[in-house]
């Protein structure tokens, strides 16, 4: 039982616990929580039993090309989520990337782009969502988007010199100690079938913050620190695009959804997704794994070629 000096009451769907917050899974988190249940019952048994079965059965040949390349063209990974053909493009739970933009409800009241948050949702369940299911989910984002005040300490104490991707990372690990996951794991007693509900908690909880913290950080690096409030009446990009303040045309945010639904996933080959499902596969909460996965991504042959 925990002594009265470390209870504290409950804010804004919250509850304080010492110096850490523990969310209240709201009704569509428990949603989300009780689909993906039913998904990790029925796809253990089967996977236990390819295993099995099918353990011997040989996969495919590994040349010296292969090895000497990084692994390049090894198949060494299941992804259910997505599905990256180079000719065809990326699959969404088997939907071309049209057919996921035309099935996503839309940023009301005139949005022609899915929305990200759509695409979430679709990634963990494989149902195309409600408008009113990605409302709510929405809405969960906003409530859960707020930075501790060490996390804009430890961003704002960075140079604004210093290259956003690593500012980016910092601010992600800054959050680490916050992880619901981890302190579960710390505290013991926590069964290993029951991971995935507090890594999906942080992982939430790290989707709803990072706008912040990239808007934060280019907002450092590009306009001497003059910050965009939050705009809850926003959806999770637009709000992003919002916060950048690069423009105010609602083209801009249009892209933006557009952007980070056809960067939602990647099948999980490439740098970023590797070292994410690596360092995740040690058992690091999603904050490391995340951070990790970012400094991939700031390689001049990953992401950093785009940006």
């Amino acid at each position: 039982m925990l002594s009265r000096h470390f209870l504290s009451p409950r804010i804004g769907g919250v509850v304080v616990l010492g110096s850490r917050f523990y969310h209240h899974a709201s009704p569509v988190i428990q949603e989300l929580k009780t689909k993906v249940e039913h998904l990790v019952a029925r796809e253990q048994p089967r996977l236990l039993e390819l295993k099995k079965k099918h353990k011997n059965v040989v996969v495919g040949d590994i040349t010296a090309g292969m090895v000497v390349g990084g692994m390049r063209g090894i198949k060494a990974m299941i992804t259910d989520t997505s599905d990256l053909d180079p000719v065809e493009g990326i699959r969404y739970r088997g939907m071309t990337l049209k057919e996921v933009n035309e099935a996503l409800p839309k940023a009301p009241p005139n949005g022609k782009v899915g929305l990200p948050e759509g695409a979430f949702w679709l990634l963990m369940t494989g149902e195309v969502p409600t408008p009113e299911v990605v409302s709510h989910l929405n809405e969960e984002l906003h409530r859960r988007s707020w930075l501790p005040g060490d996390v804009i300490e430890v961003i704002d104490a960075l140079p604004t010199s210093m290259h956003p991707m690593t500012q980016l990372s910092i601010g992600i690990l800054a959050m680490q100690p916050y992880s619901q996951f981890t302190q579960k794991y710390r505290q013991g007693g926590l069964a290993k079938k029951d991971y995935w509900e507090y890594i999906l908690d942080d992982a939430i909880t790290l989707i709803a913050r990072v706008p912040q913290v990239a808007a934060r950080v280019y907002r450092r690096s590009f306009y001497n620190s003059i910050f965009i409030e939050t705009d809850p009446h926003l959806d999770w990009a637009g709000n992003f695009a919002n916060m950048l303040g690069v423009s105010e045309d609602e083209n801009f945010k249009e892209a933006t959804r557009l952007y980070l639904t056809m960067h939602a996933d990647h099948e999980g080959g490439n740098v970023s997704s590797h070292t994410t499902h690596l360092v995740g596969s040690a058992l690091a909460d999603p904050f490391y794994a995340w951070a990790a996965g970012v400094c991939g991504l700031a390689g001049p042959l990953h992401g950093l070629a785009n940006q």
